[in-house]
């Protein structure tokens, strides 16, 4: 008993949450796969926190996308005495689910979450390490009107935080240029299937370009409902469209170069060949390839093991202020947080679509 008792306090449990069933599961699922990647690793290198040999466990769970089920399973981690939080996904869940971390004093990364109010509640528990929606609405905006000299924009979200904070961010930062004109808003849902009545008032305004707000689900029927419409309109969103899901969604629906989306991640050159290795080291693992955000959460993993080796303690309240000022190298690049718990120096990747395969465009601050 006395063995056992001592081998339970070597062991450091880390919670990962993401919507892993549903209609995104496959972009949960992503997530999952990069913190396991991690542990894994670590574990086969052996921790070393304090003098002591530790090994890490991930409890994963599942929100399937919602805010309810979001704050069920955050505090059944707390309940499990996980020792940090990989997640969650969506900034639906990670929002309501952050105020029970805090309240129990547990570090949480947010390797997909970019909605500024996750960050900006006051909560020192709170980071991600990914760029948030008012630097990717606004470097969207940018290169929708500087690059792609777009005149008319149409802009439709799915109502859920992280959609319509994205679309609120693009249409604000559109509307500060004086480049270009918002000619119609409409709204969706995250389960909608039927987008006729929507694109056919849309198509009536003349857009050349038609922003979206939301998840690769739901873009890729909207490209081919487009289609039957015949709206050979330029298609721009966020990273939750962002996948290499988008093209067997959309069908025929999907022209070369018709989408622009941004990753709120971004490497630069020197940094390629590491998420290159991740990348192939991955797809031996689990025989896919990367969806969008496994080596974010990766990075995330490592980088919260990593605080609690430089405070020689995995005790949350311990190693907490080494997570929130120091400094990680990772494969994504440098994860170090600003006051708020946002990642410094979030880079933007641009990305299309052109013989059903992702095409990266530009990496841009």
């Amino acid at each position: 008993m006395v063995g056992g008792a001592a081998q339970a306090q070597d062991v450091i449990r880390i919670g990962h949450v993401a919507a892993t069933s549903g209609a995104i599961a496959h972009l949960g699922k992503d997530n999952e796969n990069g913190a396991r990647m991690a542990v894994d690793e670590l574990n086969a290198k052996g921790v070393v926190i304090g003098g002591k040999r530790y090994r890490v466990e991930l409890l994963a769970e599942d929100d399937a996308g919602d805010p309810k089920q979001g704050t069920t399973v955050a505090q059944k981690l707390v309940d499990a005495k996980v020792r940090g939080v990989i997640g969650h996904q969506n900034s639906g869940t990670t929002i309501p689910a952050s105020k029970i971390y805090y309240d129990a004093g547990i570090p949480q990364i947010s390797p997909a979450a970019s909605n500024p109010k996750y960050t900006r509640q006051g909560f020192n528990t709170a980071f991600r390490n990914i760029a948030n929606d008012e630097q990717l609405g606004a470097a969207l905006a940018r290169y929708a009107v500087q690059d792609g000299k777009a005149k008319q924009i149409a802009v439709i979200d799915d109502r859920t935080a992280y959609g319509k904070g994205l679309a609120d961010e693009f249409v604000k930062n559109v509307k500060k240029s004086g480049a270009a004109r918002i000619v119609a808003q409409q709204f969706t849902t995250d389960k909608a299937t039927d987008f006729n009545a929507i694109l056919t008032a849309i198509k009536a305004t003349k857009p050349d370009l038609i922003f979206f707000g939301g998840m690769d689900a739901v873009a890729g029927p909207m490209l081919r409902q487009m289609k039957q419409l015949g709206m050979p309109v330029r298609f721009m969103g966020g990273d939750g469209m962002c996948s290499d899901s988008v093209p067997r969604l959309a069908g025929d629906g999907m022209a070369d170069g018709q989408v622009i989306c941004a990753e709120a991640g971004g490497v630069e050159p020197q940094q390629q060949k590491g998420l290159d290795d991740f990348r192939a080291a991955y797809r031996r693992r689990f025989g896919v390839e990367v969806m969008t955000y496994a080596p974010y959460a990766y990075d995330a993993m490592l980088a919260m093991v990593a605080a609690m080796q430089k405070a020689g303690s995995p005790d949350p309240a311990v190693y907490l202020p080494a997570l929130a000022k120091g400094s990680y190298q990772g494969i994504t690049g440098v994860v170090a947080f600003d006051a708020r718990g946002d990642v410094k120096d979030g880079k933007l990747t641009l990305y299309t679509f052109k013989g059903g395969k992702r095409q990266r465009v530009a990496v841009i601050k």
